[in-house]
């Protein structure tokens, strides 16, 4: 990670540094001339992004950059980030572009970058962006949105229906959802415009939530950072389950027709095991990232499935899987990775794949994950100053080396920072019987004693 470009991205408070129409237009300017330089000709990109009001002048600010430095783009409006992997990808373009701050409150944003592959940009690009970046001179923050940049941008609908023929004209052939009733909450984000639609087309009942943006009630109660939301709706609709997406719907949540929540761990375990069962697991191993429970690891060792964990991020789980050539992987927070289908995580796509797995083993989702049992397991976000390496903190080593010897090898402890704020983020998971809540209040204040600027959250 460099000064702007965190574990996703860049993402910041809209109007503020480098999120300011200057900036942007170098960002654009950038990229362009970094694509042109690799291919030898003029660089084609598609842009499109998610539903907070400052959205749009963003991609048109960065659009400015691109046509400045020679390049073109094309723009697919409203659309779930994994919808710029495939149309980049799909329909040849040189890169994609996506706007969104995914699970963030409306008044931050961010940009993303995909490649011609459909994988997440790489590290040559970023330094370049990050280089012209640090040539500029921040301008005051913005309160009010600018308005749109002089460089326009003509929304082109084919795009849309392109990712949603992908979904469920491929991704659903010959999926019937006929007799399935399903609770949706589209986090008023970029899924509203497609999940409705798709479920509805494969015959699925919909009760939809969250799916009447007005550009500041993103993820405003709803979506997967507020599960509850959409486990109520599945409760009261008498649903058979439900269904929750982020703000850019890379990445979905479920609950079970109880309002139980699976999450990302158990859908790697349901998929992956279905597919192991099916002989189509090969290699026999799973992408996880460092948070993903230890009751994963352990469930899927009992069934010969290794469990490769990687750094916190789904471009890390993706870069491992093409390493060992893995065809599943993800995050707990619901990022899953079908390498087969894309090199993205898709909360759409992901959906379309459990409903598959159901309907094909006649089973509801809580039996699908039977079998997993969780380690208990505790997160606390720890405000910081400054972000220094750990072993280095005299009063935080130590306490670690304390804890651990109370875990004696029955549980796991993990301390990382934010990608995109300043936050040390303690987990701390074990077998029942070990407190686990005091283990990690212990960690998180002498997190504070050493860098503290604030209080643990």
């Amino acid at each position: 990670m460099g000064r702007f470009f965190g574990t996703d991205g860049i993402r910041g408070r809209a109007g503020e540094f480098p999120l300011q129409p200057e900036a942007l237009t170098v960002i654009g300017a950038t990229l362009s001339q970094v694509l042109a330089a690799r291919t030898g000709q003029t660089p084609r990109l598609v842009i499109g992004g998610d539903t907070r009001e400052s959205s749009p002048w963003i991609a048109a600010a960065v659009a400015q950059g691109i046509a400045q430095a020679g390049g073109t783009v094309s723009c697919a409006g409203i659309i779930p980030t994994p919808g710029i992997a495939y149309l980049t990808r799909a329909e040849g373009f040189d890169a994609g572009i996506v706007i969104s701050a995914s699970h963030n409150p409306f008044h931050d944003n961010g940009i993303k970058f995909f490649l011609a592959s459909g994988e997440k940009t790489d590290d040559a690009l970023e330094t370049a962006i990050e280089a012209a970046l640090e040539n500029l001179s921040p301008a005051p923050a913005q309160t009010e949105a600018p308005g749109s940049a002089p460089a326009s941008l003509w929304e082109d609908p084919t795009h849309a229906l392109s990712y949603l023929e992908f979904l469920t004209q491929h991704i659903g052939a010959d999926l019937d959802l006929s007799g399935w009733s399903i609770a949706v909450d589209c986090a008023n984000g970029a899924a509203a415009p497609y999940a409705n639609i798709m479920l509805q087309a494969l015959g699925a009942k919909t009760f939809v939530t969250g799916a009447a943006a007005n550009g500041r009630n993103i993820n405003d109660g709803c979506g997967t950072i507020h599960i509850q939301h959409v486990a109520e709706v599945t409760r009261a609709a008498g649903a058979q389950l439900g269904i929750a997406f982020d703000g850019d719907a890379d990445r979905c949540l479920f609950v079970d027709e109880q309002g139980e929540v699976v999450d990302g761990d158990a859908i790697l375990y349901a998929m992956a095991t279905d597919a192991d069962a099916r002989g189509e697991l090969t290699p026999r191993c799973v992408v996880a990232t460092v948070m993903s429970n230890m009751g994963l690891e352990l469930a899927l060792r009992e069934r010969g499935i290794d469990l490769i964990r990687t750094p916190v991020g789904d471009r890390a789980v993706l870069a491992a899987m093409l390493e060992h050539g893995a065809l599943l992987g993800g995050e707990q927070s619901g990022h899953i990775i079908f390498a087969r289908q894309s090199l993205a995580g898709d909360g759409l796509l992901t959906a379309l794949n459990v409903l598959r797995l159901l309907v094909e083993r006649q089973c509801s989702l809580r039996e699908a994950v039977r079998g997993l049992t969780r380690f208990p397991q505790t997160l606390v976000n720890v405000p910081v100053r400054e972000k220094r390496p750990f072993e280095t903190l005299p009063r935080v080593a130590a306490t670690v080396r304390e804890v651990e010897a109370q875990l004696a090898g029955r549980g796991r402890l993990l301390l990382r920072y934010s990608g995109t704020e300043n936050l040390a983020r303690v987990m701390l998971e074990a077998a029942n019987g070990i407190d686990i809540g005091t283990l990690a209040a212990q960690v998180a204040a002498a997190i504070e004693r050493d860098l503290g600027n604030g209080h643990p959250g």
